[in-house]
């Protein structure tokens, strides 16, 4: 049941409905239970492997709480090993049993494949809940957060519907407060809520599933595709994985401010960055996500309050965990690795760079040196997209050699090419949407609408609307996160 289907609709508009006339001590309880059937409609199976996350995080909470020196130590390892331990079996014992198998076979050890594949199926969600279970028993470790003793509201921390998917990782800390505060019914958060799941499901069903269609067709065979297709589906995998995950994640804050209960934003215009430590360190890119590595795995390392080549080797380390945890497939160790590469060759050079760009005038701030950067930021991304998306590194390979042999013939080529009625409203889209980011820079959309005459507010209200109705996908794609 996806949230962008008519059957989540009638789930959510039945659920907002009960949640508001039943008193407020019993709606945690209506929360997990319209959570764990959420999650039952993609495989029933799995919802024992929630709860059970759920427990283990509960218990080594408890234990915690109760324990001190050696004991809570040893209390603190064992509960975040058995709460990775379902993420490890389903989603990293097939990638290095492949891995394995393959450099058995390529140094000549073995014709066979003596390391055995599970193939299981890779519960949806695992990544983003087992992160949440395991900042849960840092926090309270740490004794940032007191462990829950209500068994029921933890539940809820790691199964809330709206998060369980594909984010935001929101912190316990933030999230279960929220519990003990009464609930009333607020117009102004209903309207809040319902702008953020009309403008994600606007960059889902209208860009991003529009995006895919030639993303998809193209990369699925790049050795057959054209290299104008391969520049046009790159440039349009940045756009499309931006409003995918970014949708999705303004549907998932919206449905839970409906709700009253307040998730971390996600996202905040991140190509709009003008370097690539601003994409990935000032709060642009799937923000809870680099809090949570900033905060869990790159601060204990050291940060940068070591020296320079400690500082670089916790930042490639961060990266290259952080490419694994997308997805179980040295493509995404190299989207990781080069992403860290960028940030690193930046800080090395910050002296130098400030130099020259003195000299030709685009030292900050101003509005040349933040195009240029911007420019150059989002091509460096665009490259490391290209890992990201690519099925294999020889796929990834294929992509690069192609359009580097066309290279002086590509203007002619793009002339050439004929260019469908999808192809043109999918430009458009990305230019309104960069639009409204440009200028939500000074001052969000919604602050600006708050301000604007009511006629101005329902004007573009309704002209969203007929884009989702004439414009939209409607064919029930996945969430591309889903898959993490």
């Amino acid at each position: 049941m996806l949230f962008n289907s008519f059957s989540f609709l009638i789930f959510f508009t039945i659920l907002v409905v009960v949640y508001y006339i039943i008193p407020h001590r019993f709606r945690w309880v209506l929360l997990v239970l319209a959570s764990l059937y959420f999650y039952s409609t993609f495989n029933v199976g799995y919802v024992l492997l929630l709860l059970a996350s759920a427990l283990v995080a509960y218990a080594a909470g408890l234990g915690l709480g109760a324990s001190q020196g050696i004991r809570k130590k040893a209390i603190f390892i064992v509960g975040v090993l058995v709460s990775l331990a379902p993420l490890v079996v389903y989603k990293y014992v097939d990638f290095f049993a492949d891995s394995l198998n393959a450099l058995v076979t390529s140094v000549g050890a073995s014709e066979e494949s003596p390391f055995p594949k599970l193939g299981l199926l890779l519960p949806a969600g695992l990544s983003f809940f087992t992160f949440s279970c395991v900042s849960y028993l840092i926090d309270v470790y740490r004794g940032q957060i007191p462990a829950e003793r209500n068994a029921g509201h933890l539940a809820l921390y790691v199964c809330f519907f709206p998060k369980l998917l594909a984010g935001p990782i929101e912190r316990a800390t933030a999230f279960l407060p929220q519990l003990l505060r009464p609930v009333r019914l607020d117009p102004e958060n209903i309207t809040a809520g319902l702008q953020l799941i009309m403008w994600g499901l606007f960059k889902k069903v209208v860009i991003a599933d529009r995006l895919a269609l030639l993303v998809d067709a193209t990369y699925k065979r790049p050795s057959f595709a054209s290299p104008v297709d391969l520049v046009i589906a790159t440039y349009f995998f940045a756009f499309q994985i931006y409003c995918d995950f970014s949708g999705y994640s303004d549907i998932a804050i919206g449905l839970a401010r409906v709700l009253g209960i307040n998730l971390m934003e996600n996202f905040r215009r991140p190509y709009l960055a003008s370097s690539v430590p601003e994409f990935w360190g000032k709060d642009r890119w799937h923000i809870s996500l680099n809090r949570w590595f900033r905060d869990y795995m790159y601060f204990p390392m050291g940060g940068s309050r070591v020296s320079k080549l400690r500082s670089y080797f916790n930042l490639m380390a961060v990266f290259v965990v952080s490419g694994l945890w997308h997805g179980a497939n040295w493509t995404f160790v190299i989207w990781g690795g080069l992403n860290a590469v960028y940030q690193i060759v930046t800080l090395a050079t910050g002296g130098i760079r400030g130099k020259i760009g003195k000299i030709l005038h685009l030292s900050p701030p101003g509005w040349l040196h933040s195009l240029v950067g911007g420019l150059v930021t989002f091509h460096l991304i665009l490259i490391a997209w290209v890992f990201f998306r690519a099925a294999s590194f020889d796929d990834a390979v294929t992509v690069f050699s192609r359009v580097a042999t066309a290279l002086p013939n590509l203007p002619t080529m793009f002339a050439a090419r004929p260019y469908s009625e999808d192809i043109i409203l999918s430009v458009v889209f990305i230019a309104l949407l960069l639009l409204v980011e440009v200028i939500d820079e000074q001052r969000t959309l919604w602050e600006r609408l708050r301000a604007s005459p009511v006629y101005v507010r329902w004007a573009f209200y309704y002209a969203v609307l007929a884009c989702l109705i004439i414009f939209g996908k409607w064919g029930l794609a996945q969430f591309v996160y889903m898959q993490f």
